[in-house]
């Protein structure tokens, strides 16, 4: 079910608008004031999706906060291996340019999608359905 009402959808919108700016901001904290560089950054969000993952597969912890900590950690994860594609070398980047940086990563997604295997999930309580 699809909600449309204003109030819910303002608040998807204003989560969506946090969790965009401020994990792309908590990324570039974590990797530029903090001395652990662009690959401590990415290991700092790596652990914690491990963490979210071992929360799915070896506790009961709800579902849906646990996605939505997926959610948040995925976000300065992609800022933290995304900024030394376009940063000059002198700060540990590649010095690619930014349309160039694009292209890679647009390139990333798109191999994601057409080369990992997809398939769709039941909910817990469903049956399968016979093909």
């Amino acid at each position: 079910m699809i909600c449309t009402q204003p109030k819910v959808e303002t608040f998807y919108w204003v989560a969506i608008l946090f969790s965009r700016s401020l994990g792309t901001a908590l990324g570039d904290w974590i990797a530029d004031t903090n001395g652990v560089g662009y690959g401590g950054g990415v290991l700092v969000f790596v652990a914690g999706l491990v963490i979210v993952a071992g929360g799915y597969f070896f506790t009961k912890i709800s579902r849906t906060l646990l996605f939505r900590s997926a959610f948040i950690h995925t976000r300065p994860l992609g800022a933290t291996l995304g900024d030394p594609l376009d940063k000059p070398r002198a700060e540990g980047g590649l010095a690619i340019s930014l349309d160039a940086a694009s292209g890679i990563l647009a390139a990333f997604v798109i191999a994601c999608v057409l080369f990992l295997p997809q398939k769709a999930g039941t909910h817990p309580g469903e049956t399968e359905k016979p093909a």
